[in-house]
């Protein structure tokens, strides 16, 4: 890719898009610190989700969350008047609807809220600060009205981990430290600074209790709680100007709100600047994407280095996740540093050639329930010696790279061994090692126990990878050459449907499975070194793209399957036998995309295909969290985001593409 300037793009949404109270709390928005803490509400400022939260800190990164300010409660009053700023739905679903006096949203590097009540303009602005557990929020007014008014913000609280709900029994109370700062303290010793340059007072605990519809429609707790203790406020004159700034944190500042305030929006303005410019992308949604991926990228305290965040705004850190998104996230965005970091932390875990499904937390041992994580440990290695060219990083990890082929072939837990063919078969019992990993009580919607196709893909492009860097290091490479072979016989011989043109999905004793059409298939092209000939990596990507293609994802199973699910949500259960059973995927999207170029040599006319489908992108990363890309849709009729609103996998497996197409 070539160095290019600014292409930053900036989402602008009007009164159109919240016609309605429900049309408002569509879309959010997400700010992230790199310590796994964020801030992410409704475009109307609203907290539509238990997990909405105007500042979620974390005390020890990345998954010790709190949910510290739950929402803003903000009024403009004249006189004997009031106008009501903030929407939020609660309990009695009574409603506050200052959406009604929004004018416009946008979101760039920061979320930017305009309102216009009684001839007063008020323009609102929100940041984290990158590295710290930092929010800031500044209110530009200008009174153009005839009278005095007065500019009131009530914070929330809830001091809770995430999650979680707050104790009704539990008291909030404001130390003043001077009518400008102070410290928030609730039962349990957490405390919240404050600073302002407004006048901050304390009131009486006010509760309230809320309704969370994006929730509620997923089975989840649809009501919640937090209180308030204080108000911060500022007067503006008629026909003046003010800035009302303040600013929360979890730990003591010394400077005033204002400078501190500036200084915040100055930092992340200029970090999200240099990420744009150090990937270096031409096109203009890529450039957004590559901002969004480091939403993603955590310090991991326990380990010392960095970390890849799964989704948002319900998922942590997880192996296999991590190693499907690095790729995008940190290499197509030459990070290249944060890669590195990322997999030193997983190699320094890896047991019995297992990776990390999830990380020690709180004296808990790590869980190793993934087959896959580790083979794509391998090829993360692999693809970052690609890009930065590192024959010493290679040399660092192919022990630990020797460790994990080894386990495969001799034999290690949940059932993973190499059998008499060459072949990976995984899984036993109601163990759950896939991607398609859904298990309720003893139910297994996808249990893929047996050889799935995937795992063998990944595993021959393992052995052929190991072959490449036995020679790079100038060691034997013919075991795993010949290992390599036999597995690419005995792939094609027993996994090819030549009825269908596709691939088998899991070599198993259920005849079902077998024969099922899911998006798995796809990686058995997409990889670096892949076993089918061009004829039949053309039949299989035609037939996914027949069968399970959309321009948002792709579908986990063909819909002319009995047992394809149309639809996501409702009761837990419902989402989980619904989750792989049909369910639209953004991430294999990338794969897709990549193998259709593979097939057609990367032509010009290829490319110039996958950029106009790719256009409709820009529709999903303005719907949902803006300017990011979720985890997954309907299958029937993918038209609203469902799940996490911003997905690590999908953004990174997008990246690669983008980047493919600017080679």
């Amino acid at each position: 890719m070539e160095e290019t300037g600014r292409m930053s793009r900036k989402w602008i949404y009007g009164k159109q898009d919240w016609k309605t109270f429900e049309r408002g709390q569509e879309n959010c928005y997400l700010m992230t610190n790199g310590l796994g803490g964020f801030s992410s509400m409704t475009m109307t400022g609203s907290a539509a989700r238990n997990d909405h939260s105007f500042f979620m800190a974390c005390s020890k990164a990345p998954n010790s969350r709190y949910n510290m300010i739950h929402r803003l409660l903000e009024k403009v009053s004249e006189g004997g008047r009031e106008y009501i700023l903030s929407s939020q739905e609660f309990s009695d679903h009574s409603r506050e609807e200052g959406f009604r006096y929004l004018t416009e949203f946008s979101w760039e590097d920061t979320p930017v809220w305009r309102f216009l009540a009684a001839g007063v303009e008020i323009e609102k602005e929100a940041a984290l600060r990158p590295g710290e557990n930092t929010v800031a929020v500044r209110y530009r007014v200008r009174n153009r009205s005839g009278k005095d008014v007065t500019l009131s913000v009530t914070p929330f609280f809830q001091f809770v981990p995430k999650g979680e709900d707050l104790n009704p029994k539990r008291s909030f109370r404001l130390l003043l430290e001077s009518e400008k700062s102070g410290r928030i303290q609730a039962d349990g010793g957490i405390e919240l600074y404050v600073v302002t340059d407004g006048q901050i007072r304390g009131i009486p605990e006010e509760p309230e209790t809320y309704y969370y519809a994006y929730d509620a429609c997923d089975g989840r707790r649809e009501n919640g709680n937090a209180k308030a203790c204080c108000r911060i406020s500022m007067e503006i004159g008629a026909g003046a100007k003010g800035q009302l700034s303040i600013v929360f944190a979890m730990e003591e500042k010394a400077s005033g709100a204002s400078e501190l305030t500036e200084k915040v929006f100055r930092e992340i303005k200029e970090y999200r600047e240099k990420l744009e410019e150090r990937a270096g992308f031409r096109d203009e949604n890529a450039c957004v994407l590559a901002k969004s991926a480091d939403q993603f990228i955590s310090r991991r305290e326990s380990t010392g280095g960095k970390t890849i965040l799964a989704g948002y705004p319900f998922f942590e850190d997880w192996g296999r996740d991590t190693m499907i998104a690095l790729p995008g996230l940190c290499i197509s965005t030459r990070r290249y540093k944060e890669a590195e970091s990322i997999l030193r932390t997983f190699a320094r875990y890896e047991n019995k050639g297992l990776m990390p499904n999830l990380f020690p937390e709180g004296g808990k041992e790590p869980m190793y329930n993934t087959v896959d994580a580790s083979l794509l440990f391998i090829n993360c290695v692999w693809l970052y010696y690609e890009a930065a060219g590192s024959a010493e990083f290679i040399r660092e990890m192919f022990p630990v790279m020797e460790r994990i082929v080894n386990a495969y072939m001799a034999g290690t837990d949940f059932g993973i061994r190499m059998d008499e063919d060459g072949l990976i078969q995984a899984g036993q019992d109601l163990d759950q090692v896939t991607w398609m990993d859904v298990r309720v009580g003893d139910l297994l919607p996808t249990p893929r126990h047996g050889k799935p196709v995937e795992i063998n893909a990944y595993w021959y492009n393992a052995l052929k990878i190991m072959e490449k860097c036995s020679r790079l290091l100038n060691r034997y490479a013919g075991g795993y050459s010949d290992l390599a072979e036999k597995v690419k016989t005995s792939f094609v011989e027993k996994f090819w449907r030549e009825d269908a043109h596709c691939l088998k999905d899991v070599l198993s004793e259920d005849e079902k499975a077998v024969n099922q059409i899911r998006c798995n298939q796809i990686w058995a092209v997409s990889m670096p070194f892949t076993m089918l000939d061009g004829e039949k990596e053309r039949q299989v990507v035609d037939t996914v793209f027949e069968k399970l293609y959309t321009p948002y994802g792709l579908r986990t199973l063909d819909m002319e399957d009995p047992q394809f699910c149309p639809f996501y949500g409702g009761r837990v259960l419902d989402r989980d036998l619904a989750y792989h059973q049909g369910t639209v995927w953004t991430f294999p999207l990338g794969a897709y995309y990549l193998s259709y170029l593979k097939v057609h040599g990367d032509s010009s006319e290829a490319k110039a295909c996958v950029r106009e489908q790719l256009e409709v992108l820009e529709s999903a990363l303005r719907e949902g969290c803006i300017g990011q890309l979720p985890e997954i849709y309907d299958g029937e009729n993918p038209v609203s985001s469902k799940g996490c609103f911003a997905q690590a996998w999908s953004v990174g497996e997008i990246l690669r593409v983008y980047e493919r197409l600017e080679w």
